[in-house]
């Protein structure tokens, strides 16, 4: 067979392609070999390198703080000491005054008050000028917030007396920066005519004073008992402003050197005074700084005004019943002195008020209060025959000077024409409104607001100088009342006491003028009895309602 050329040619071409790709993969298998052989060697290198470095190179020392080592030595043993009793007694005294950094203003401050120097706290302070009193943060006492309402609630029966509440209180209910000022600057009167030893004199207080001026001599009324309630109502008045006899503030020796002045005269029989009057003024306040404080030193002597208080409250007798030889017991009203038929509504009136504060305390008042409202009840009806009949919202009723619970007799002058003044002396519808109110009434009770509307009516004083008992007794009455009642009367009666104020640069300065303010309520020829102390105290009192007492239910 032949073959052709040209087949020969192809066969030789392709066995050179195919020689020349076995070359080929020849070279590339040899080429790889190379790569990894050359990344072999690098990483081996590499790693090598790291080795020594890792090995070789020796980190920096770092020296490390010394440890000390100490022993703690066991502390020794405490020994205690004996507890030494508190007493109102002490061997230093304290006064001091605090400020508030950052005084709050009230609101719808309504009357100016004149900026001064602050009093220095000394026994016998210089008159310096007005101050603020709502600029200072004086803390009232632990207890100033008893769980027990002035008509028996839960409100607390001392109400605002911290700086705080006092505050809120005075723009709440109708207070001023005007009537706040001028019960501070009162206070800082009293502290200047305090006797050294304790009491507030009726007729030598200007001889307490340091300034050249003097204020003039007051009056005397039956011998010593003056003292005695002066002092207690001095002493009420720094209570009812938050000032307690404990707490550091600026009024803290004033106040203590009142109580001690009471508890130094206070008899075996628990009497301070001589008579029901005093002792009940006195008692009260010692029972508000006891409430207010919880000072052990002052229970004792509190409980013992107390027992005095209720071991000479009357019996209800029986229209014509005779009395008993043994004497009449509890369970009725009070006289001046010893228990008899008569019962006095002025001098009834305060035995209440210093139950209600014993109350506060916790001290044991027995039957006193339930006796009070017996005679309250039957003393009322006694003397508006037509009780049962009067409208709450337009009728009137009245309490009586006396009331005989054993002929049914009343001492009470004559109703007054239509918007004629009441009379004195004998008309005490003031002290029954207030103790309709501490006895457990509240407002849209008859009784209540039927006395209510007679005050509103008849004993709104339109100047000063006014009858300033009836002002304090109604002020805190109609307080309690609330609504339209209380707007009423604060409108007419709160700038009154602020505005006669006197605003002098010697003694006189903080107090009130006291010609005409107790016409009828003194024995005979002595009409302004009680000096510029007496109106100092009642004026003081009664601008000081807004946070003295709780409100009770329903009182707005």
């Amino acid at each position: 067979m032949s073959k052709n050329p040209n087949d020969i040619d192809n066969i030789a071409e392709h066995l050179e392609e195919g020689q020349q790709e076995e070359s080929d993969q020849r070279f590339r298998r040899a080429g790889g070999w190379a790569g990894w052989l050359i990344s072999l060697s690098f990483h081996a290198l590499l790693i090598a390198l790291m080795t020594c470095i890792y090995f070789l190179v020796k980190p920096p020392e770092v020296d490390m703080p010394p440890v000390r080592i100490a022993m703690i030595e066991s502390p020794p043993k405490h020994e205690e000491k004996p507890k030494v009793a508190r007493t109102l007694e002490t061997t230093v005294e304290l006064d001091v005054q605090t400020e508030s950094d950052h005084p709050n203003p009230i609101s719808q401050l309504e009357l100016p008050v004149e900026n001064s120097e602050r009093e220095e706290d000394n026994d016998n302070p210089v008159a310096k000028g007005r101050e603020e009193a709502i600029a200072d943060s004086e803390m009232g006492g632990s207890l100033a917030l008893m769980a027990i309402g002035v008509g028996g609630g839960g409100s607390g029966m001392f109400g605002s007396r911290t700086p705080g509440g006092k505050k809120r209180a005075v723009g709440k209910l109708g207070g001023s920066k005007g009537s706040e000022s001028a019960v501070d600057t009162a206070l800082r009167w009293l502290k200047k005519h305090q006797s050294p030893n304790g009491m507030w004199d009726c007729e030598h207080y200007p001889e307490n004073c340091v300034e050249a001026q003097r204020c003039e001599p007051g009056k005397h009324w039956l011998e010593d008992q003056c003292e005695v309630g002066l002092t207690g109502f001095a002493v009420l008045c720094y209570l009812g402003a938050g000032y307690d006899h404990q707490t550091p503030n600026k009024y803290k020796v004033t106040d203590k050197k009142g109580l001690d002045y009471l508890i130094s005269i206070q008899n075996a029989n628990g009497y301070i005074g001589r008579r029901n009057y005093e002792n009940a003024v006195a008692t009260m306040a010692l029972a508000e700084a006891f409430a207010m404080t919880g000072d052990p030193a002052l229970r004792g002597p509190a409980q013992n005004g107390v027992n005095a208080i209720l071991a000479c409250q009357n019996q209800d007798l029986a229209p014509g019943a005779a009395p008993k030889e043994s004497g009449y017991g509890n369970g009725f009203g009070w006289d001046y002195v010893s228990a008899t038929a008569r019962n006095d509504s002025s001098v009834t009136g305060w035995q209440v008020m210093a139950l209600k504060s014993a109350l506060a305390g916790g001290l044991n008042v027995g039957n006193g209060m339930d006796g009070a409202k017996k005679w309250l009840e039957r003393t009322w009806k006694a003397t508006n025959p037509g009780w049962a009949s009067l409208n709450p919202y337009t009728g009137e009723s009245r309490m009586p000077y006396a009331f005989d619970s054993a002929t049914g007799a009343i001492d009470i002058a004559g109703a007054p024409a239509p918007g004629a003044p009441s009379p004195e002396a004998h008309d005490l519808t003031c002290v029954g409104c207030v103790c309709a109110v501490f006895l457990g009434h509240h407002a849209g009770d008859p009784m209540l607001e039927t006395l209510a509307n007679y005050v509103s009516s008849h004993q709104i004083p339109k100047a000063y100088p006014c009858n300033t008992y009836y002002m304090y007794y109604n002020t805190l009455a109609m307080f309690q009342v609330g609504g339209e009642k209380w707007k009423t009367w604060n409108r007419s009666v709160r700038d009154m006491p602020v505005n006669a104020q006197r605003k002098d640069n010697g003694c006189l300065d903080g107090s009130w003028d006291w010609a005409g303010t107790w016409p009828g309520l003194c024995p005979a020829g002595t009409l302004e009895c009680g000096g510029r102390v007496l109106s100092t105290v009642f004026c003081c009192l009664s601008l000081e309602v807004y946070y003295r007492y709780a409100k009770v239910a329903g009182g707005k």
